[in-house]
């Protein structure tokens, strides 16, 4: 066996410090292109680790095109210069700069939207009338944006969220990351709940910003409140209408009880607003933050997966107790957003193209979802179960045909296809059904039936 070392860190999961560790090996070619690595069980032997830690890193490994998966063979490290998934070569090239990323035929873990929905020529056209205000908009604006934004955002917020902001609680900024990192340094220090399965990247954000993250689990009704009752936190990051990755909105009860952790404690709660414009059946469920009546929550959502990743605007929401402290941290920094993205966006919200907008994507993704609940339905039978299809682009699916989560990732990726485990997610080494996340925002309405026949494949044998 090759002799690989592990030195785990403490506050960091097992898995993704492994996955680290074999991802290092692989761009220094201390794993070779097309070198077979240990098996699951022997690698986990050797390192005194759970085969479940090995295959959760091994998955993602797997997921990022950085190692393929050979039936009855193993895996092995992808070549360089792999377009597509092909068995490891007699003679691989040694990788430059470790290996390139396979290009999938179709992709369910790339979480991304379907950019030919973008409404381009409305914004163009709005872009185009902005620009001609020339001289003023070049000079600095304002530190918590610019209020013609700030003021659309809380009356979208107040209509179509049940949100309570004022204009002057609004905060714009470039990226829902860049504005979880200023809300967590806003907090004193101490132990923050993340969800668990959740967000990684939420973790080392909050990490950064000086706070320890504490895994909390998540059932069917959304984070545990008993559990975070015993954990000692002053925090908690949720995403209350649309859990990520379980697909789970979290309902009255539940959020009642959040409320109350957060008051009877004077915690704060920061809530991450998630997909709630795709809520495709059923009524709206209003945000956390308009429950509460403003006091206890700190509110983020972004205009990413409404609109466009590239147009990077995000807004959080503070309390009127945090705003002091945000002008005291954040009030000599310039804004992160361009002034000419904050009006253009600004006229596009206020003329009514963005409720419209809405209103046309949604109806466009629920038809996706229908279409690919139907044909994982119809390619799979009672094989798969799609779990919490009400909302979002994005559905865990529960696979009952003996694979392992491993292997329905590899066997998907060696048709072509690519899908993550819900284990991927995990922060601690809990066990569930074999369960994979389908992200169906990036794909066409013509691509979701072609890519689940290839699942059928890879699944049905």
């Amino acid at each position: 066996m090759h002799q690989l070392t592990f030195s785990p860190m403490p506050n960091a999961p097992l898995y993704r410090q492994l996955y680290e560790m074999l991802l290092g090996e692989i761009r220094r070619a201390g794993l070779a292109p097309g070198e077979r690595l240990p098996s699951r069980r022997a690698l986990a032997a050797h390192l005194g680790l759970s085969i479940n830690t090995v295959d959760s890193a091994y998955q993602m490994l797997v997921a990022e095109g950085y190692v393929q998966a050979v039936p009855k063979s193993g895996y092995y490290v992808c070549p360089q210069g792999v377009s597509g998934l092909v068995p490891p070569p007699e003679n691989p090239q040694q990788a430059e700069n470790g290996p390139l990323r396979p290009r999938w035929q179709y992709d369910f873990a790339g979480g991304g939207i379907d950019a030919s929905l973008f409404p381009l020529r409305t914004w163009e056209r709005i872009s185009r009338d902005v620009m001609r205000t020339g001289a003023p908009l070049l000079n600095q604006g304002e530190v918590q944006g610019d209020e013609c934004l700030r003021r659309a955002v809380a009356r979208y917020l107040h209509e179509y969220r049940g949100a309570r902001a004022q204009p002057s609680q609004v905060i714009i900024g470039a990226g829902s990351e860049t504005l979880l990192g200023m809300a967590a340094r806003l907090l004193d220090g101490g132990k923050a709940a993340v969800e668990d399965p959740g967000y990684a990247k939420t973790t080392g954000v909050l990490r950064n910003a000086g706070l320890s993250p504490c895994p909390v689990s998540v059932d069917k009704y959304g984070i545990c409140v008993d559990e975070l009752e015993r954990s000692g936190c002053c925090a908690a990051c949720v995403t209350p209408s649309h859990q990520f990755p379980t697909g789970v909105t979290m309902p009255a009860p539940r959020r009642a009880e959040l409320l109350q952790w957060a008051r009877a404690g004077a915690r704060t709660v920061i809530e991450d607003d998630y997909d709630s414009e795709f809520r495709f059946d059923g009524r709206p469920i209003p945000a956390l933050q308009g429950l509460d009546g403003g006091d206890r929550v700190i509110y983020l959502s972004t205009f990413s997966r409404s609109l466009a990743p590239a147009i990077r605007v995000a807004y959080m929401v503070l309390p009127e107790r945090l705003l002091p402290r945000w002008q005291a941290l954040y009030g000599e920094y310039a804004s992160t957003v361009s002034r000419f993205e904050q009006h253009t966006l600004s006229r596009f919200m206020e003329e009514g193209h963005f409720a419209r907008h809405i209103n046309r994507i949604r109806s466009i993704y629920r038809s996706r979802r229908d279409t690919l609940v139907y044909a994982l339905t119809q390619a799979l039978g009672k094989q798969a179960q799609p779990l919490c299809v009400h909302t979002g682009l994005h559905m865990p699916v529960r696979i009952d045909n003996g694979m392992t989560e491993s292997e329905l990732v590899a066997s998907a990726a060696a048709q072509g296809v690519r899908v993550r485990a819900l284990g991927a997610y995990r922060r601690t080494e809990k066990a569930g059904p074999p369960t994979v996340v389908l992200s169906y925002g990036g794909l066409t309405a013509d691509d979701i039936e072609p890519a689940c026949a290839l699942l059928a494949r890879a699944w049905k044998g």
